[in-house]
């Protein structure tokens, strides 16, 4: 009785309600890779940036859909890791969930990066490290209160978002439908393809992947909500697939307006596309709004990595003898792990002490570290549910209505897909220290596991001849 009530107690509320995992998993798609990435990607790769988020979104959409029918396989799991360990085994599980948790962390280090810059629109002398401390203080509270708390301060972050979003379109169709002037001519689809759809040819297209594939990391997030989800059989599908149109409108929409009403190789790869291009027109108090939300868009995306962070952290420890362990798979009262949230806080706030010393490069290298981390968690997403689905067919199991289309062509593609972009990191200076650094990373930890398992087999050897 008494290890069923601890057993109990060491479970996660499902306080998150269906608009918050529709928002969440809508937060997981709009960030700082678009808002303030995507100034980078079209300096690359012009118009032909748009075919580029369609491409990556069609792949993300089938990773998502992979992703949900190993989720609705088993309910009783705290994270999609659970089923990495199951069908991949326990090294592959332990390199994925440590792997998986320096993914969040950089992507927070890039969000409250971000955040820092976008107050300098209204401060520019405030340094970053300053709005990235804050932020991180305020964030912890909300994330250690209920998850309830995290998922609506989540869904009004999201509803900002869309809602500055579809204004944007709006306002491009007008600015363009009325020939609107700017400092560079007037509003218009000839500023798209005046200098031709793939204008830095196919190199720029392609080195351009490294962004856009940032701009969608943490789709993959709703894999982290599931064992906090009330109803998940009928949010989490409805959540996966809205994606495709959330893709469409969000990301294709909103850049072609903006590269519509402005010409889009006078757009600066260093700041955010979105309110140079208002603050060019003239329309100052556009750009301020505009700069508000992609404040609450760094503030979200951080706000996200918090969760999924603090829930990894609970997740990785909880089968742990340390004494670390052990205070890391705590639960509070209100079922959230407080002291796992506080540590992956201050790994993250390691960030403040970066933008103290190098502000001008911080969010590069955070970028490169989280993309190439992306691309390996993904990768294993795929290959846990290519088994799964052997192990299905050799039992005979008939596939759930829930089921990845086109498989197992799917997962080819995905991996095909994966690959391609790891290929571009080598081209780029920056990305290839990250992936070098990355590879090193996991070298690591599959050196940490082999090393933990022979001392584990080693104590079990002693124990057995200790009872001979």
């Amino acid at each position: 009785m008494k290890d069923s009530q601890q057993n109990q107690d060491q479970e996660f509320s499902r306080g998150l309600q269906s608009r918050h995992v529709q928002l969440i998993a809508l937060g997981g798609t709009i960030g700082t890779g678009l808002f303030l990435g995507s100034g980078q990607a079209i300096h690359l790769a012009g118009p032909s940036i748009l075919l580029a988020y369609l491409a990556t979104g069609v792949m993300c959409f089938l990773l998502m859909r992979a992703l949900g029918e190993l989720l609705l396989s088993d309910l009783n799991v705290h994270s999609y890791i659970d089923f990495i360990h199951r069908y991949l085994g326990d090294k592959m599980s332990f390199v994925a969930g440590w792997t998986y948790w320096v993914c969040w962390i950089a992507l927070a280090m890039a969000e409250v990066t971000a955040a820092g810059q976008y107050m300098q629109f209204w401060f520019p002398r405030l340094p970053q490290w300053v709005t990235a401390l804050v932020l991180l203080g305020i964030l912890l509270t909300l994330n250690s209160v209920a998850v309830g708390a995290f998922g609506e301060t989540e869904f009004w972050f999201a509803i900002i978002k869309i809602v500055a979003i579809i204004g944007l379109i709006l306002a491009g169709a007008y600015m363009v439908a009325v020939r609107f002037p700017t400092p560079a001519g007037h509003a218009s689809v000839n500023n798209l393809v005046a200098s031709g759809f793939f204008s830095h040819g196919a190199k720029g297209f392609f080195l351009s992947f490294q962004m856009v594939l940032f701009s969608f990391v943490g789709i993959e997030m709703v894999g982290m909500t599931a064992s906090e989800t009330a109803n998940p059989t009928k949010v989490i599908p409805k959540a996966i697939n809205d994606i495709p149109v959330r893709i469409i409108l969000f990301y294709v929409g909103s850049l072609l307006a903006l590269m519509c009403i402005y010409p889009w190789h006078a757009i600066s790869p260093d700041s955010s596309p979105f309110v140079q291009v208002f603050k060019s027109v003239g329309i100052q108090s556009a750009a301020a709004i505009i700069n508000f939300v992609v404040l609450t868009a760094a503030a979200s995306a951080c706000n996200s990595s918090l969760f999924t962070t603090g829930r990894m952290l609970f997740s990785l420890t909880y089968d742990g003898e340390s004494r670390f362990s052990k205070k890391m798979s705590t639960l509070s009262k209100s079922q959230v792990p407080v002291p796992a949230l506080r540590f992956s806080t201050l790994v993250i706030a390691v960030s403040v002490f970066l933008n103290f010393i190098m502000p001008g490069h911080v969010f590069a290298l955070v970028t490169s570290v989280a993309t190439t981390c992306f691309l390996f968690i993904w990768c294993v997403i795929v290959l846990a549910h290519m088994k799964f689905k052997k192990q299905q067919r050799e039992q005979g199991i008939q596939a759930s209505k829930f089921h990845l289309p086109f498989f197992p062509y799917s997962d080819y593609f995905i991996l095909a897909f994966l690959a391609m972009v790891a290929v571009v990191l080598f081209f780029k200076t920056d990305t290839l220290i990250a992936l070098i650094g990355s590879v090193v990373w996991l070298g690591i930890l599959m050196l940490v596991k082999t090393v933990k398992d022979r001392r584990m087999t080693a104590t079990l050897g002693e124990s057995d001849d200790d009872h001979e």
